[in-house]
C-alpha cells in the first residue's frame, strides 16, 4: 500500500517575507493593503488553512520583498495576531509578531466626511485604542471620530 500524501509542500524562499498567521477573512484585504496583485515578484497566497491557534488562517510569501514600518502598521490594523518572518539566504533573519502603533498617521481616511482631513490638504492622524472588549478602535486627532476595524479605508 502506497502513503498518501496529506500536506502541501510550499517551496521555500530564498530571500522575502512570510505573513502568518493572518485570519482567512482578512487574507485578500492583507494582499491588497500591500498592492501584492501589482508585484513582478513571486508571491504565494493560502487562505483557510489549518491551524492550531486559529482554527483557519491564511499565509502570504512574497520573495525579494521587506516591508516599511507603514506598510506593517496597515497589516497590524487588519491582522493584529500576523506574525512577520524575514527571510535571507533561505533563514529566518527576523521573526516577530505585528505590533499594533500608537498613532497612525497619512494611511487611514477619516470616515467623517465634514473632517479637516478630507476637506483641506492635511494628513490624517488617529490614536489606535482598545475598546472595553478589545476590539481595536482608531481616534481622529481632528474630529474625534471613532471607526472600526470593519470600516477602515486606506489612503
Amino acid at each position: 500500500m502506497k502513503n498518501k500524501r496529506t500536506e502541501l509542500k510550499v517551496s521555500a524562499i530564498r530571500n522575502g517575507t512570510v505573513i502568518d498567521h493572518i485570519p482567512s477573512d482578512v487574507v485578500y484585504q492583507v494582499f491588497g493593503i500591500l498592492s501584492l496583485d501589482e508585484t513582478s515578484n513571486q508571491v504565494y497566497l493560502g487562505t483557510n488553512l489549518d491551524s492550531k491557534k486559529l482554527g483557519k488562517k491564511g499565509i502570504i510569501k512574497i520573495s525579494g520583498k521587506y516591508f516599511k514600518d507603514d506598510e506593517i502598521n496597515k497589516v497590524s490594523l487588519v491582522a493584529p495576531n500576523a506574525t512577520l518572518i524575514e527571510i535571507k539566504d533561505y533563514e529566518v533573519s527576523r521573526k516577530e509578531k505585528v505590533q499594533l502603533p500608537e498613532i497612525v498617521n497619512k494611511i487611514v481616511k477619516c470616515i467623517n466626511p465634514k473632517c479637516v482631513t478630507n476637506n483641506q490638504n492635511v494628513p490624517t492622524s488617529f490614536q489606535v485604542k482598545q475598546d472595553h472588549k478589545g476590539n481595536m478602535k482608531l481616534f481622529c486627532k481632528y474630529c474625534e471620530k471613532t471607526i472600526g476595524k470593519q470600516n477602515i479605508e486606506f489612503i
